[in-house]
């Protein structure tokens, strides 16, 4: 059985519960406090964080790495494409969201510097807002099918308020969008308490 050593507040693990549940898999949860981490986290993984998979000998950290692993192990239902031009095309729109977005909500995560953190906030602000006229005609990021690229941002969309990030009007089909995932019965069930309260 997979076993995912998960953060209750983590953005990245969270992305990895969405995963499992959307696959209706059995796995097992182990939750980590993030301020008191055990010393088998930093046996696992050499940077000391969660989310990390384990299942057998196969030791896998990275979120977008375990869950690209997930997807393949178990292809049902597929959440990367199957034709390898769009997949790459979804993989490098994976590595800009975490260069261009979730490097900024890393910083709020680790909540230092106030000057940064309001950078990181304008930062996500305008990055969002550049995405939502996606929204307008699509119902994911790919079109209809919903992928990896929705499952990427769906733990930022639903820390907005928690962040304290209020996006303009011009942002609406991107919040309407994230309506959607948020009622999908797999992100529900990939909530843990803790950040079921993040947004009223």
């Amino acid at each position: 059985m997979m076993v995912l050593y998960s953060g209750t507040t983590c953005p990245f693990s969270h992305r990895c519960r969405f995963v499992l549940h959307e696959k209706g898999m059995d796995f097992e949860i182990k939750d980590i406090d993030l301020f008191n981490r055990p010393d088998d986290i930093n046996t696992m993984n050499p940077y000391g964080q969660v989310p990390i998979l384990v299942e057998r000998e196969l030791v896998l950290y990275e979120s977008n790495i375990i869950n690209e692993y997930i997807d393949e192990r178990f292809p049902h239902p597929q959440l990367m494409p199957a034709d390898p031009v769009m997949r790459a095309r979804t993989r490098l729109f994976l590595f800009n969201f975490e260069r261009e977005l979730f490097m900024n909500v890393g910083i709020l995560e680790r909540a230092g510097n106030p000057k940064a953190m309001d950078k990181a906030r304008q930062g996500i602000r305008e990055q969002l807002t550049q995405l939502a006229p996606v929204f307008v005609k699509n119902k994911f990021m790919l079109g209809e099918e919903f992928s990896m690229l929705d499952v990427s941002l769906a733990p930022l969309m639903w820390r907005l308020q928690h962040y304290e990030i209020d996006l303009p009007k011009s942002a609406a089909p991107l919040l309407k969008y994230a309506e959607r995932i948020f009622s999908k019965p797999a992100f529900t069930d990939a909530l843990t308490p803790s950040e079921k309260v993040m947004r009223r």
